[in-house]
């Protein structure tokens, strides 16, 4: 259908998109990873006993079926199945592996202390878990807005006919599909994690946390250490990717940079053919229904390119496309109907990249949401912002964004120097109260990034504020609580990319050799402290003035001299 709608156009522009987008091959991973789940068709519906026991008997195709009521007067209610009941219930897992505790008792609440928790799957058909969840409670046992696979909600039937409709339409389509989803199903694996690149945490020290915040479908956790994604509860929405500032999460299904690759491609392809003035239009796609009624009223330079996910692509794509010449970037989505985390993270990436634009003295809108509704009133820049960039980025997506508003600033209206941004923007410095830092280098151990880091051949602390995703693990890490972030873009980009001495001092040279070995402040600040300790008393004082070495023959010459010392090391 969209294809033909492509074909449909005959203008210089119209056929110069038709041959760029059904002519440029689009590379994807041959062999992606998948994951596996195993099903035996061992069903658990939830919901109102009288709603239960209407549809339970249109699911006998399935292995089991084992009815859970959530209403309190259904004690007595005589039926041919097993009816359990309780108001506590607690459902965890993905198809074939659904973990479902509840309380059983009279009361069979949360504050029913005779009741009994219990893993109902066990009691119900002798097996650890569920294999499919049909959940008619009214707002959901799972509270995700994206359900793992095999979980199944439609809500709850009010007194209203448009209601019982809807309802009964969802259960007729599940009656046909759940006898499908018996055996063994193959996923893609979306995600790639690299712990090295992580900035979550750093010696028990707490830092980013945007991936797990951007994720609707539960799939990431933390145990206070390290991230970790669930490749079963992960439905490839891409918002955990797009909101890691390192590329410690990436996506998978393509890989961004053969997303990217492939827009430079189709790009190029589209003006050689003699198109001029694109527009690129990314879509998800759920929406290929909607772009392609759009596309009847639309102008013929708007490019359309799909993606698995809208939000799997952000900030650096696409001011990559603007980079190569295409006038506007359109991110099309039915926002009405996508999770409000997925909404948030487009809104925080829109807001950031609208942000630059404005600062830079360009339309925010070169790139914005598309209404599908607004289709027939669209108007195009005329104009691209920049000579376009003839050759497809390439490094981080930090790396090509940076490229891209360097580029920009260049011919820029405005000529900023510096920005504000948002606060949770992964962009700024960092400032140091020096009178009270001791240069023990805390900040530098935990710097996912090596923003900060030692001069090295003497005390001092250097920072690249191209490098700080401002996580924040320095500001905790920092004993003397002397470090502050400051949210912010510099387009100096010499000074963003330069070392910046943020502090040094004279090193404290050691009593014995004289070789320097420790800033001053922090031997004082340790001499100070310790005095009066029982371990630092005569001449064990002296060694904090020592260098490690000096200090170690110090310790043995006096086990020597006195081998029942209790000298310490």
């Amino acid at each position: 259908m969209l294809k033909s709608t492509l074909n449909a156009f005959t203008d210089i522009n119209g056929v110069a998109r038709a041959t760029a987008i059904t002519g440029t091959v689009e590379l994807a991973n041959l062999i992606p990873p998948t994951v596996t789940y195993e099903s035996r068709g061992n069903l658990l519906i939830i919901g109102d006993a009288e709603q239960l026991l209407q549809v339970a008997d249109q699911f006998v195709a399935l292995n089991s079926v084992t009815l859970l009521a959530t209403d309190a007067n259904t004690c007595d209610t005589k039926t041919s199945h097993t009816l359990y009941y309780s108001q506590a219930i607690t459902v965890k897992g993905y198809l074939g592996a659904f973990d479902v505790h509840c309380r059983i008792g009279h009361d069979a609440t949360a504050l029913d202390i005779n009741a009994l928790e219990t893993n109902l799957a066990k009691i119900a058909i002798g097996r650890q878990c569920f294999d499919i969840v049909l959940d008619m409670t009214a707002t959901g046992v799972m509270n995700v807005e994206i359900p793992a696979a095999g979980y199944y909600a439609v809500g709850q039937a009010s007194a209203s006919q448009a209601s019982k409709k809807r309802v009964a339409e969802k259960l007729a389509t599940l009656v046909d599909e759940l006898p499908a989803m018996i055996g063994t199903f193959d996923k893609p694996k979306y995600f790639r994690l690299n712990p090295d690149l992580c900035a979550h945490s750093s010696r028990s020290v707490k830092g980013c946390d945007r991936c797990i915040d951007a994720c609707p479908a539960g799939a990431l956790s933390s145990d206070g250490i390290a991230i970790a994604i669930d490749p079963y509860l992960c439905q490839g929405v891409g918002t955990c990717a797009t909101a890691c500032p390192t590329e410690a999460i990436s996506y998978a299904l393509p890989d961004p940079q053969i997303t990217q690759n492939f827009v430079h491609s189709v790009l190029a392809r589209y003006k050689q053919e003699g198109g001029q003035s694109p527009t690129l239009l990314l879509y998800g796609d759920r929406d290929t229904a909607a772009v392609t009624k759009a596309l009847a009223t639309l102008p013929s330079s708007v490019i359309t390119i799909a993606l698995e996910e809208l939000a799997t692509v952000g900030i650096d794509t696409w001011f990559s496309a603007l980079a190569y010449g295409v006038h506007q970037v359109l991110l099309a989505t039915n926002t009405q109907y996508i999770p409000a985390t997925i909404d948030a993270v487009l809104t925080n990436e829109l807001a950031i990249a609208q942000n630059f634009l404005t600062e830079l003295g360009y339309d925010a809108d070169r790139i914005c949401l598309f209404d599908f509704a607004d289709s027939a009133n669209f108007e195009a820049y005329e104009a691209a912002l920049i000579t376009p960039i003839e050759t497809a980025l390439t490094g981080t997506k930090r790396e090509k964004l940076f490229t891209v508003l360097e580029a920009l600033n260049q011919t820029s209206p405005a000529q900023p120097t510096h920005s504000a941004v948002a606060a949770n923007a992964p962009y700024g410095s960092v400032t140091c109260k020096t009178d009270d830092c001791t240069l023990c280098m805390s900040c530098v151990a935990v710097c996912p990034t090596r923003a900060l880091h030692a001069i090295g051949d003497r005390p001092g602390l250097l920072f690249v504020e191209q490098d700080c995703i401002q996580c924040g693990m320095c500001e905790t890490a920092c004993p003397e609580k002397v470090i502050t972030l400051e949210a912010g873009f510099n387009w100096d980009w010499q000074a963003r990319k330069a070392d910046a001495l943020i502090h040094e001092e004279p090193a404290a040279c050691c009593i014995s050799c004289g070789k320097p070995f420790a800033p001053a402040s922090m031997v004082k600040m340790l001499t100070e402290k310790l005095q009066r300790h029982s371990h630092f008393q005569g001449e064990a004082i002296r060694r904090l003035s020592m260098c490690e070495d000096c200090r170690v023959r110090d310790i043995f010459e006096k086990m020597e001299q006195d081998p029942q010392s209790q000298t310490r090391v």
